[in-house]
């Protein structure tokens, strides 16, 4: 604290001006050294008002003037439905699921603002836990209208541009071989049934003397002549339809049958001759059950494969084409179907 009495001094910094000094500093306003000072202080100043914020300069904008039309068609947006909330923000933490995520560094293009039309789908959540849309309904699975796991039926096949043989077709054909087939034994077989008729009609009538008698188990006799007949008999049958069938299917694709209904066997993976070894393996898986028709089985599985196409609604192969990898056409009725170059398909 200075020494110096408080009251009115010449001031240090200018001498020809005066200042109370209050003992500790200079207070108030100088006045002239000459001037009659006043009793005691000088009377406090008050303080000048703050000035007035400036407004900032504005350029580049251009002059205020009635608002620009809306474009045509434009509609003003409708307000949000009765009861709408903003969805709450995500939970702290939160990251979008794997694989949704941007790539490192990606920014959205300035500017850039989400499209109008784009609308979350109703009852979706945008995180984990957050409340549902209050108008949101949830999606119900509708059962499709097709008998297809997709919206529309697939178009129906047609290999190397030719429709799929009709299945009624192929029966129809196939009887017709087998009638072809049973002529031609006659003709080839006829001898060897004769010679089996011979003996069988003995044994046959024995047989039925016995059931006259009240034999309760009677046994029709078999000769050795008889099994060996009737094994060749079996054998000779088999290769004439084998001499039927087989060459025909491997150089036409056409048997008798099928060539009156207008169908043909052709290849699955282009249309050209079938060849020998290929036409022989689609024989093969019908033809070899002739071997069982002794106890009856032959008959039902050769029938059960003329019935298979009926199996197989897309390609109808039967299970000896499946073997071969073949498909029943029908043949166009100018003519016979065009080639396909070796190798290719269509």
């Amino acid at each position: 604290m200075s020494s110096v009495p408080a009251g009115w001094y010449k001031d240090p910094a200018d001498t020809s001006t005066q200042r109370y000094w209050d003992g500790e500093g200079w207070l108030g306003k100088a006045i002239p050294a000459d001037a009659v000072p006043p009793d005691g202080p000088p009377a406090a100043e008050p303080e000048p008002p703050a000035p007035a914020p400036q407004p900032l300069p504005v350029t580049g904008l251009p002059a205020a003037g009635p608002p620009a039309p809306a474009p045509p068609g434009w509609t003003p947006q409708p307000p949000p439905p009765a009861g709408w909330m903003p969805q709450p923000p995500p939970p702290p933490g939160w990251q979008p699921p794997p694989g949704m995520q941007p790539p490192p560094g990606w920014q959205p293009h300035p500017g850039a603002q989400p499209h109008p039309a784009a609308q979350p789908h109703p009852g979706a959540q945008p995180y984990p836990g957050a409340p549902p849309h209050p108008g949101a309904q949830p999606m119900k699975a509708q059962p499709y209208p097709y008998p297809f796991p997709y919206p529309m039926p697939m178009p129906a096949v047609r290999p190397h541009g030719m429709a799929l043989a009709g299945l009624g077709k192929r029966l129809t054909a196939r009887l017709i071989d087998i009638f072809a087939v049973l002529l031609i034994n006659i003709v080839v077989n006829g001898y060897f049934g004769y010679l089996y008729l011979q003996d069988f009609r003995p044994a046959f009538r024995k047989y039925m003397d016995e059931v006259a008698a009240g034999n309760t188990a009677p046994i029709l006799p078999v000769t050795d002549r008889m099994q060996t007949l009737s094994l060749a008999i079996v054998m000779i049958a088999t290769l004439v339809w084998l001499a039927y069938e087989a060459p025909a299917i491997a150089s036409s694709g056409q048997t008798l049958g099928k060539r009156i209904m207008g169908i043909k066997v052709v290849p699955v993976e282009k249309n050209e001759p079938l060849g020998f070894a290929r036409a022989f393996a689609r024989w093969g898986r019908l033809g070899i059950w002739n071997l069982f028709w002794w106890c009856g089985v032959g008959l039902i599985v050769q029938f059960v494969f003329a019935l298979s196409p009926a199996f197989d609604p897309r390609l109808r192969q039967a299970w000896h084409d499946k073997a071969a990898a073949t498909v029943v056409v029908d043949v166009p009725p100018g003519g016979a179907p065009p080639s396909t170059p070796s190798g290719g398909s269509r």
